[in-house]
């Protein structure tokens, strides 16, 4: 973990170009996918259709018959990184399809880019392939290209993000989410089942389960039962745990029925592999005021016995979050309640946003916005309340055994990481002596010899 990790800032993300071979004369597109992991599944999707109809990835703008920019519209410093992302790409390639949440604002894009060739929304597969057959035309090689294509992915083999709904039906005030995403909507737990048993068999150790609301999953299905499988997120991280890999859920929201799934996770503890014992919850704020002014729930105490709940029914759980500082009307007092909450609470993992405006979000309009100094300010002295905390829950590792996944191994030591982090946002534990061995994806058993504020050290 890092201070305000990257990936926690969809605007900050760091792009991913997808990277292919092509034959002669084949048609190849390009692929910028900005934002957060539900993005990068969207692009997976639309690089998985686009090779089955033939189409090769281009690793470079200039190589490519057209670019697709996958774009983030989350906040307005988001649209700017999209902007620019897009801009790049009519510069160095001329030939530009523009898709992802900015794709909501069709306007917005072409005001300032009137040279791309379309612009579709989130998740609006058909319209990307039909935008891309009209700027360059499939040419398949029927002998090659009509085998069945395997699934394009954008992540290391050996993990993968797994997406079980779309949409949200949260209305807080500094979202604009479901204007851009749409309500919630759930796949089919047999559907999502039988992606991750794919997944698994292709080499996935370790599921990233990620949706807008995790804890909500199949609320508009009635959580009915297809196939045998019932749409409810407690019985489909039972069904996810049996597969044999690590299940990491992210973007829970702290409904009671998460307190179901903590014995899935201390089960895991005792077996090595299912239901990991690691909740993302976003909390965003502690204070039952700030927490009503974001339309939130406002009960922070009752939080706290349900931290305390879980704690109990399952001792090694991780528990990630993070935090706005500097919302519209936040008074002193209230951010020294947040910081008071954050010494009861002692979460492991901790991002933290500045708030700032999104056009269409309705917390522009509250009264007494923080000004900026305040913002970064509070920032700091968040980080060090929250960095102060992980030192001293790292240091009480050192000496225990953990198992870790491999991340990737070079000439200087093996990057892992345990099951208390996940990829990108987290923290790392190295391995610098006898590491040869070792191949990304591997679980083995460390013990815990050295740690910083967000790192572990350690030796087989």
């Amino acid at each position: 973990m890092s201070q305000n990790p990257p990936l926690l800032r969809p605007d900050l993300a760091r792009a991913t170009v997808a990277r292919d071979i092509a034959r002669p004369g084949q048609p190849t597109i390009g692929m910028v996918s900005l934002g957060c992991p539900k993005a990068l599944v969207d692009s997976e999707r639309i690089l998985t259709r686009l090779r089955a109809e033939g189409y090769a990835i281009s690793p470079e703008y200039r190589g490519a018959d057209a670019v697709i920019v996958n774009t983030c519209g989350f906040l307005d410093s988001a649209k700017a990184e999209s902007l620019d992302a897009i801009g790049e790409a009519l510069t160095e390639n001329g030939r530009v399809i523009v898709t992802g949440c900015l794709g909501a604002e069709p306007e917005y894009i072409t005001g300032a880019h009137p040279k791309v060739l379309a612009v579709t929304g989130p998740h609006q597969y058909e319209q990307v392939l039909d935008a891309v057959h009209a700027a360059v035309p499939p040419a398949p090689d029927p002998f090659i290209d009509l085998l069945p294509a395997s699934e394009v992915r954008l992540t290391p083999r050996h993990y993968a993000y797994l997406k079980i709904s779309e949409g949200c039906n949260h209305h807080c005030r500094f979202c604009i989410i479901p204007d851009m995403r749409g309500r919630l909507v759930s796949r089919p737990a047999h559907a999502v089942l039988r992606e991750a048993e794919r997944l698994v068999a292709g080499g996935v150790r370790e599921l990233l389960v990620i949706s807008q609301d995790t804890s909500a999953y199949g609320v508009d299905l009635r959580h009915a039962t297809d196939r045998d499988h019932r749409a409810h997120i407690t019985d489909l991280s039972r069904d996810l745990g049996g597969l044999g890999a690590w299940v990491r859920l992210h973007y829970v929201y702290p409904y009671p029925h998460v307190r179901d799934l903590v014995p899935l996770m201390a089960d895991t503890v005792a077996q090595g592999a299912g239901v990991l014992p690691y909740l993302d919850i976003p909390f965003q704020h502690a204070h039952p005021d700030v927490l009503k002014r974001m339309a939130r729930p406002a009960a922070s105490a009752r939080t706290l016995d349900e931290i305390a709940a879980w704690r109990a029914a399952c001792p090694g759980i991780t528990l990630r979050s993070t935090f706005i500082v500097g919302y519209p009307g936040e008074t002193e007092a209230e951010f020294q309640y947040l910081l008071d909450w954050m010494d009861q609470a002692q979460l492991d993992r901790v991002g933290c946003f500045q708030y700032e405006n999104v056009r269409g979000a309705r917390a522009n309009d509250l009264p007494d916005h923080v000004p900026d100094a305040v913002k970064q300010d509070r920032w700091n002295r968040f980080m060090e309340k929250a960095q102060a905390i992980s030192a001293a829950k790292l240091a009480a590792k050192v000496g225990t055994r953990q198992q870790v996944i491999v991340d990737s191994v070079d000439a200087d030591g093996a990057t892992c990481r345990t099951m208390a982090d996940a990829p990108e946002i987290d923290g790392n534990l190295f391995i610098d002596e006898g590491f040869e061995a070792l191949t990304p994806g591997d679980i083995v058993t460390v013990t815990v010899d050295e740690a910083s504020e967000y790192d572990l050290w350690g030796t087989q």
